[in-house]
């Protein structure tokens, strides 16, 4: 469905969470949740959210005409977020017999779908009932709850080595990138234009890490992460002075990990990465996204698979033993099959970790603003795919340590990191 859908409501308060769901299910259309007292507009399907005192309401319309109804008591003694839980649920269940599908993570809209086994496990629950309690609350699918539970056990073996009483992460970003990809809506300015600007910012870079390391003297530095835009369009030089200023300003002694983004491959050379791995460096990425010639064309990324292959053994050479390569799956015409040639790429090349992320349709993205173009071509994600996905890094040995979720992803699915036991992030 690409036609648009007008959501009325009769209260404020919960526009956001029935926008979410409803988009989930039409990622697609243009979706309208409003506090108002009748429709305004032409739209094929209409949904009336009513809330009374004790009841909600839902009527789904179509053509003017009521197709689905349900409705369920709501006492007093429900929190504001049960409240939410049931009635996202009365919709989705309107929604999900009228559409014929489910969602792989059933009601569930939030970006961080672990934190709800997580809270469970560290509150004595066992498996069952947190597959019990996601499965009635939320709707969902048995594959996912066994994939969140397998990381919120992952994540809280790895965060309980962090100090957070006294300590922090240091994030540092570097705004310029050679190209700006289809897909991003990141803060980035192609270097083309901006490389007059980057030892500016550097001298701004630097005064800020100065402020932060004194205001943080006393603090545990946990980890730190240079990312971006892309990190190594900086030159060799103006990484060496990034990474010493870093190092002479902050304490090390208890960091666990210092990564830094290598993430375009046509960014990468044997002197920038020996002038990042002279430093205290531990972790880098080498990105393809994908190993299809055609899609990184569509997608405005001006390297070549050789490029990528080329840039990951200069790594390898140059003595990273803790390389993380990204991809994307439901990028603009790729299949399945596209995707197995990827992965079969990577197999060759037996990278640390992987991230898997589902294409995300950023507001502000080239790929938004001109989405019927590329939606022609098809923007193909599946449970099919994700499975295959999760498979291959398995079978490379790599486990499924995080996750989260963004808002119009393909699919509906999540983006997982994987990794080897000795090389989670």
């Amino acid at each position: 469905m690409s036609d648009s859908i007008e959501v009325k409501v009769n209260i404020p308060s919960y526009e956001y969470d029935i926008h979410s769901l409803v988009k989930a299910f039409y990622p697609r259309s243009e979706v309208s949740v409003q506090v108002k007292e009748r429709f305004e507009t032409q739209s094929v399907l209409k949904l009336d959210v009513i809330f009374t005192d004790g009841q909600v309401e839902v009527v789904m319309l179509e053509n003017e005409q009521p197709i689905k109804q349900g409705s369920l008591a709501l006492s007093d003694t429900l929190t504001r977020k049960e409240i939410k839980d049931r009635f996202k649920r009365l919709i989705y269940q309107a929604l999900s017999g009228y559409s014929g599908r489910r969602l792989p993570w059933g009601t569930l809209t939030g970006i961080r779908p672990t934190k709800i086994p997580t809270a469970m496990l560290e509150n004595g629950a066992s498996e069952e009932e947190i597959k019990a309690y996601m499965e009635e609350t939320y709707d969902c699918s048995e594959e996912k709850i066994a994939l969140s539970t397998e990381i919120a056990k992952w994540e809280r073996k790895l965060l309980s080595a962090l100090d957070y009483k006294d300590g922090y992460s240091l994030y540092v970003g570097i705004p310029f990138c050679p190209s700006t990809c289809l897909y991003c809506s990141f803060t980035s300015y192609p270097l083309g234009k901006w490389e007059k600007h980057v030892d500016d910012y550097l001298d701004a870079l630097c005064k800020e890490l100065d402020y932060i390391a004194e205001a943080f003297q006393g603090k545990v530095l946990n980890t730190v992460y240079i990312g971006g835009g892309t990190p190594t369009t900086l030159s060799a030089k103006q990484m060496d002075r990034l990474l010493t200023r870093i190092e002479e300003n902050f304490d090390f002694t208890h960091v666990k990990e210092f990564t830094v983004e290598a993430g375009r491959p046509d960014s990468v050379t044997m002197e920038k990465l020996c002038a990042i791995k002279k430093h205290r460096v531990d972790r880098i990425s080498v990105n393809p996204q994908t190993m299809k010639e055609e899609t990184l064309k569509i997608i405005g990324r001006h390297h070549t698979v050789q490029q990528t292959k080329d840039a990951y053994l200069l790594a390898r050479e140059a003595g990273f033993d803790n390389i993380n390569m990204d991809l994307i799956v439901g990028l603009p015409g790729e299949t399945k099959e596209d995707v197995a040639h990827t992965l079969n790429e990577l197999k060759a090349l037996a990278p640390d970790s992987i991230t898997v992320h589902s294409l995300a349709i950023k507001r502000a993205a080239r790929l938004n603003l001109f989405k019927d173009t590329y939606e022609e071509m098809g923007l193909e994600n599946s449970a099919e795919i994700m499975d295959m996905t999760y498979a291959f890094c398995k079978e490379q040995g790599l486990l499924p340590y995080y996750l989260y979720r963004q808002k119009n992803m393909a699919g509906n699915f999540e983006n997982v990191g994987y990794a080897r036991a000795d090389t989670v992030s």
